[in-house]
């Protein structure tokens, strides 16, 4: 779980680190507010026609050569992100990126499917989400601090790319010695514990398996479960993904410094990072993932309505926790959800649609952001679209709770 969730907490600071870049970079290189918005989303369009075929090879080759394939060739492209020189090399670069790292994810949260019976799966699936809010405390804080530098020719902008992309290098490396396949090539387990583990993720998964059908990988399009959750992810994916990009440059706004930004930043993530494992322990101790889920995204949908209303940096701040607690909360109630709604079989392709359809709404809104911004000036504006995801989040998963599940 460390070497997972810190690949992870990599991936995050990679994908994301273009939201401090471009308190320097969008100047530096040309960007408009619609360019960049444009540029970086594209990032989740070559995630998205990749991630399920992504999936299927981690199922077909294994888990530590198709992690650590995907380490390498994403750390390459991050650290290159630093010789972009306009907006066509910028949004290139965004797209490689996007079809490097496709399929970590979902393949991380099949591969821990591997390992977790469901009564543990929401605190491992919240302590393995973690890294994303905390991608975002850190890489605030380092990426302001990294700005400062410029030497070698090189701008602050650019070694914050450098410095925070070799990391996935060494890391895709060390997978090779570090990750086991499953349960059966864990040296770390006893004989005991291997055959205990691997007999009870077995007898689970049968258990699922009987009261499921199978079907083929294109009609899991179809499948009404896996719409659903897909559905419902989309504000979850839209609302992290478009702070963690957008929310620098609105602190920005109130007149502070690139350091100032950096601090502040990492405020709400840090706050969200916390709730979101206490919150996950609490969803597996009452064996309880709807309402688990549906409370937080609630929080994030008021919290959201607020936004507009917030003249001050403090008041910001304080609105901006309340849409990342609630929205990094629901993460680990609902992958632990999503694994208990689909079958081994569904999950393999499943979990990869569901993420890709997120992404694609994070796609979108991003583009939307820039767009509402340059139009209308109004970074709060733009976060109304966020609002009514969550309210559709909520209606669609309390629908989908009576069809598919027993909790309310």
């Amino acid at each position: 779980m460390p070497f997972l969730t810190f690949g992870y907490f990599i991936a995050h600071v990679d994908r994301n680190n273009v939201g401090i870049a471009s308190l320097q970079m969008n100047d530096a290189i040309g960007l408009t507010s619609t360019i960049f918005g444009l540029g970086s989303s594209l990032f989740f369009l070559a995630y998205v026609l990749l991630e399920v075929p992504s999936n299927i090879m981690l199922a077909k080759v294994g888990a530590r050569l198709w992690i650590a394939r995907i380490l390498i060739t994403w750390g390459i492209i991050a650290t290159a992100m630093a010789f972009v020189i306009g907006p066509f090399s910028f949004t290139a670069m965004r797209i490689l990126l996007g079809a490097a790292e496709a399929g970590f994810f979902p393949g991380i949260i099949l591969y821990l499917t591997y390992w977790f019976p469901p009564r543990y799966r929401a605190r491992n699936m919240a302590l393995f989400s973690i890294a994303i809010p905390l991608s975002n405390v850190l890489g605030s804080i380092i990426g302001g601090l990294l700005l400062r530098l410029s030497m070698f020719g090189l701008d602050g902008w650019q070694w914050l790319f450098i410095i925070e992309g070799l990391p996935a290098v060494i890391l895709g490396v060390m997978a090779f010695k570090v990750l086991p396949n499953g349960p059966t090539d864990a040296k770390w387990l006893s004989d005991e514990e291997r055959v205990w583990l691997t007999t009870a993720m077995s007898e689970q998964e049968q258990t699922l398996e009987e009261t499921r059908s199978h079907t083929s990988f294109w009609t899991l399009f179809t499948n009404g479960r896996i719409m659903l959750l897909a559905l419902v992810y989309t504000s979850t994916a839209a609302i992290s993904q478009g702070l963690s990009l957008w929310q620098p440059q609105i602190i920005k706004s109130f007149g502070l410094t690139d350091s100032q930004v950096g601090l502040i930043n990492a405020i709400p993530f840090a706050v969200a990072a916390i709730l979101m494992y206490l919150w996950g322990k609490l969803s597996d101790r009452r064996s309880e993932r709807v309402l688990m889920t549906l409370v937080p995204t609630i929080v994030a949908a008021i919290s959201l309505a607020f936004v507009p209303n917030a003249s001050t940096i403090v008041v910001f701040v304080i609105v901006i926790c309340g849409v990342l607690v609630g929205t990094y909360a629901a993460k680990g109630p609902f992958w632990s959800l999503s694994s208990e709604w689909l079958s081994r079989k569904e999950a393999v392709a499943g979990i990869a649609i569901i993420n890709s359809i997120g992404s694609l709404a994070a796609f979108g809104n991003n583009i939307l952001i820039g767009f509402i911004n340059d139009r209308a000036g109004s970074f709060a504006l733009s976060m109304v679209p966020l609002m009514v995801l969550a309210i559709s989040s909520v209606a669609l998963l309390i629908i989908g709770s009576r069809r598919y599940s027993t909790s309310v």
